[in-house]
């Protein structure tokens, strides 16, 4: 079964920085896409970033370039989401997701995109 265990939340003032962890299991990961979506209280879900094992560039909403960073090791099977200068705005509870019927991060365009494996949570919360 595909498994996404996702870690590192937490709470930092704006302007700080978290590293989320995302530790797959039970498929391949070498050539599957893993991606992180992110949901604010009453706000719809909205994917962050995606990075994929063809050597592609990741895929970043915009709201967040230049501050996030998100890249894979291959050996751990462990995606990354490097955060810096974190603000009120990214408060939500971040997801890792992958999906096994593409290889590409160009889905992540798609406003109506949805993975289907999701892992748990992970809480950030961005406040002074």
């Amino acid at each position: 079964d595909v498994q996404l265990q996702a870690s590192g939340g937490g709470s930092v003032q704006p302007g700080g920085s978290l590293r989320l962890s995302c530790a797959a299991s039970g498929f391949a990961f070498e050539d599957d896409i893993i991606g992180w979506f992110r949901q604010a209280p009453g706000k719809e879900r909205e994917g962050v970033s995606c990075v994929s094992g063809s050597g592609e560039s990741p895929f970043y909403k915009d709201s967040v370039k230049g501050r996030f960073v998100t890249y894979r090791d291959s050996a751990k099977k462990t995606v990354y989401l490097e955060m810096n200068n974190l603000k009120p705005e990214d408060t939500a509870t971040y997801y890792c997701t992958t999906d096994p019927r593409t290889s590409t991060c160009l889905v992540y365009r798609t406003t109506s995109y949805t993975p289907p494996h999701w892992g748990q949570g992970t809480q950030v919360t961005v406040s002074s």
